[in-house]
C-alpha cells in the first residue's frame, strides 16, 4: 500500500477519499432471474403457471382479466396496471394449488372454514336431533367434506321454519334413517313429520264356496 510515483498518497488512500463514498449497499439476497408472462385469471381466481403446472390465487375481482406475472425461482408476483396484486412463495407441487384466504371472495371464505367439528357444533346448538342427524350425514360419506352441502341447506332450514317443526322432522328423520337433504325439507314443507305410520290391519277372507283352498292348486 506504497504511495504512486512522486505523489502523497496511496491507491488506498484515494479510494478511502473519493470512491469509497459512492459505494452502495451490497444486495441483501442473491439476484434470482426474473421471468416474464401474461396470463387470465380463471374463473376459480387462480393464474395457472406452466412452468411449475400449479395453480397461484388472485384476488377475486381480477376473474377473467389479464394480469401480468412475474417469476423467480423463490417467488411468484402478478401486477395488474403495474400494481402489483398478488405474491406468493413459488410451489412447484404439479396441479396443485397455493391460495390466499384473503383472494376468496366472503362466501368462498366462509366455506374454506367448514370443518365436520363446526358442523356437528352449529348442529349441537340447535338441539340434541340435529346434532346426531348431521353427524350421521357426515359418517355416511366416504369422504365428509362430500357432505358438507348438505348439512349446510340442512342448517339453513331452521332459519324457515319454527324450531319445533325443524327438531321433530330431525327426529323423524333419525327414526326412519332417511338423510336426504330434500326429504328432510320435503317433510317440512308438508308437515308430515308429526304423521304417524298406521300398523297395518290382517283380516280373514270369509268363507265362501267359490274361493278354492291351496289344496286346488297342486
Amino acid at each position: 500500500n506504497t504511495n504512486f510515483q512522486h505523489k502523497s498518497y496511496s491507491r488506498q488512500a484515494l479510494f478511502d477519499q473519493v470512491e469509497k463514498q459512492e459505494l452502495k449497499p451490497l444486495p441483501t439476497t442473491l439476484y434470482e432471474l426474473k421471468h416474464f408472462c401474461q396470463l387470465k385469471v380463471q374463473y376459480n381466481h387462480h393464474i395457472y403457471l406452466k412452468d411449475d403446472k400449479h395453480y397461484y390465487s388472485i384476488p377475486f375481482k381480477y376473474t377473467g382479466k389479464k394480469v401480468k406475472v412475474i417469476y423467480t425461482f423463490s417467488y411468484v408476483e402478478a401486477y395488474f396496471n403495474n400494481e402489483r396484486i398478488a405474491l406468493h412463495r413459488r410451489n412447484r407441487k404439479p396441479y396443485g394449488y397455493t391460495t390466499k384466504s384473503e383472494h376468496r371472495p366472503s362466501q368462498h371464505r366462509f366455506q374454506a372454514e367448514w370443518t365436520s367439528e363446526r358442523f356437528i357444533g352449529w348442529g349441537r346448538s340447535k338441539g340434541p336431533e340435529v346434532e346426531q342427524l348431521i353427524a350421521k350425514i357426515l359418517d355416511s360419506r366416504p369422504h365428509p367434506e362430500q357432505a358438507y352441502r348438505s348439512c349446510m341447506g340442512l342448517l339453513n332450514l331452521a332459519k324457515k321454519h319454527p324450531e319445533p317443526h325443524y327438531r321433530k322432522a330431525c327426529e323423524k328423520a333419525l327414526e326412519m334413517n332417511c338423510l336426504q337433504y330434500k326429504f328432510i325439507k320435503n317433510m317440512l314443507d308438508n308437515k308430515t313429520f308429526d304423521v304417524e305410520e298406521e300398523p297395518l290391519e290382517l283380516f280373514q277372507l270369509p268363507v265362501h264356496n267359490n274361493i278354492r283352498g291351496k289344496e286346488n292348486f297342486n
